[in-house]
């Protein structure tokens, strides 16, 4: 068994909480948006189309913002497509995916869906086959009261009230070879940059997101950040970052650890952003979006052979979840959280069906696959100020990221007590945690629940939902605080 230790005092804060950290994705790939959240003939679905089942356990993973329309889709999509009569809308080819866009949901049945399941909508703009005009125009239709044509056209549309959408992605993943138009940094770094100011016309107040890279491990990592931002630093408020992880050829160490990478990749862009700002003399800080971030076992898509029949949402990238990825997600979330000084905005890739925490049947059943459980806790638990935390712990050595310690965590505190969200990355070992509550006062133990299985492969599935789920940990002595984390585990510790 190891033996870990750890301090919780609400002086060591690093920021407060960031409810966007909770945002998650809505692309129009494979069944996200189609038999996803969008199924007219489902038992479930409400007089727009929207499954209820879903929206509901939507409200129950607590996702604070949705970003759409992606992704790839978003760089070779044209939004006027999917307004007016759904009856009189094109269907086009989507290069991104290989299917059949049947544009039967836009922006206003995708605004109209955030508002029902109580999210902010976080709009991605065309700078791959676009541009500035028609960043314009969407910006025009979605958020300018009336009296213009575009409007006026939304108001025509069914939509009286503007949509009021205020954080806008001045494009998607441009550093990549697989993306429609992509581009130079320096070719996107000045379209952006005068995309931004063109749209700051209309609104100074909106929020843009600056494209960063797809991944630490592309070839322009780095240089590319620096170039954008030398183009864009005085008009945009956020730099976006994307990554995923998977285990490979059976190496779970490594995998259980992948959030080392992730915090590499966050000081990094944000060394890189700061260097940029000193040499402009701005007193300025950018913030990073974290708007695309998962458990993806993205060599199995890459294997796959390219399809040619154009089909209408099919199923694509329908990871089915084991315990072990909801631990290695588990310490992305615990990572995500500890820079929350400078990473306000992220977005789970994606929401439904596609790499999603939410599963669907055609026609039928919905259920949580393991990685919803961690997140759903984070953001119903996550409040006030992000604590530090430097836990005491063994270390092991993985092949990918050299010696890690056993345990990764995080805390918050707030006015309802204080949270410790903590992950055991050992195979094979339990580490028994103890836990300094001094600088707490009298806090005791509220509640101690654990997501952990005998089998670390171990799923979800429609048949049997609940097989891995946070269950209490009956392993806990109060006085002084010590819990035993199971191998492989994601552990919540409540305390008021």
């Amino acid at each position: 068994m190891h033996q870990a230790k750890l301090t919780l005092d609400p002086a060591f804060t690093i920021a407060p909480v960031r409810r966007r950290t909770f945002g998650a994705f809505v692309e129009h790939l494979g069944r996200c948006v189609y038999t996803g959240i969008y199924e007219p003939g489902h038992p479930t679905a409400d007089d727009d189309g929207f499954r209820r089942d879903v929206l509901d356990l939507t409200r129950e993973l607590g996702v604070s913002t949705i970003r759409y329309p992606g992704g790839n889709f978003v760089s070779g999509y044209r939004w006027e497509d999917g307004i007016g009569p759904v009856a009189e809308r094109p269907r086009r080819l989507d290069l991104a995916w290989q299917s059949t866009e049947t544009n039967e949901v836009g922006v206003d049945e995708f605004v109209r869906w955030c508002r029902k399941a109580g999210v902010e909508p976080m709009m991605a703009l065309n700078l791959g086959t676009r541009g500035i005009a028609e960043a314009l125009d969407l910006l025009e239709y979605c958020n300018h009261p009336s009296g213009t044509t575009l409007s006026d056209l939304r108001v025509a549309n069914g939509s009286k009230e503007p949509h009021g959408i205020r954080m806008w992605c001045l494009g998607n993943e441009m550093d990549g070879p697989w993306q429609t138009g992509h581009k130079t940094a320096h070719e996107y770094g000045r379209l952006a940059a005068e995309t931004a100011r063109a749209m700051r016309m209309v609104d100074p107040t909106l929020e843009l997101v600056a494209c960063g890279s797809s991944g630490s491990s592309m070839p322009t990592f780095g240089a590319w950040e620096a170039t954008v931002l030398e183009e864009t630093y005085d008009v945009v408020d956020y730099i976006s970052c994307h990554a995923y992880y998977e285990e490979h050829d059976g190496d779970l160490g490594s995998f259980l650890a992948c959030s080392t990478d992730m915090e590499y990749f966050i000081r990094s862009v944000v060394a890189t952003a700061d260097h940029v700002g000193a040499r402009l003399k701005s007193r300025k800080k950018i913030d990073i979006s974290f708007d695309e971030w998962n458990i993806w076992y993205l060599s199995r898509h890459q294997a796959a052979e390219r399809r040619t029949d154009w089909p209408i949402a099919p199923p694509l990238l329908e990871d089915r979840y084991h315990l072990a990825d909801a631990v290695a997600f588990g310490g992305l979330l615990i990572t995500l959280l500890r820079n929350s000084d400078r990473v306000t905005a992220a977005s789970l890739a994606q929401l439904v069906n596609v790499i999603a925490p939410i599963m669907t049947e055609t026609g039928g059943r919905a259920w949580r696959q393991t990685t919803f459980h961690p997140f759903a806790q984070a953001s119903r638990l996550a409040a006030g100020e992000v604590l530090r935390v430097e836990p005491t712990a063994p270390t092991y050595e993985t092949k990918a990221y050299g010696e890690v310690p056993v345990i990764d965590a995080v805390a918050t505190h707030g006015e309802d007590g204080t949270t410790l969200f903590v992950v055991n990355r050992s195979a094979d070992q339990p580490v028994s945690l103890d836990i300094d509550t001094r600088a707490l006062g009298g806090a005791r133990l509220v509640e101690a629940t654990t997501l952990t299985d005998p089998d670390v492969y171990a799923r979800n599935t429609a048949d049997d939902p609940d097989r891995i789920a946070p269950r209490p940990n009956p392993d806990v002595e109060h006085d002084p605080l010590r819990v035993l984390l199971p191998p492989v585990s994601w552990n919540v510790i409540r305390l008021a």
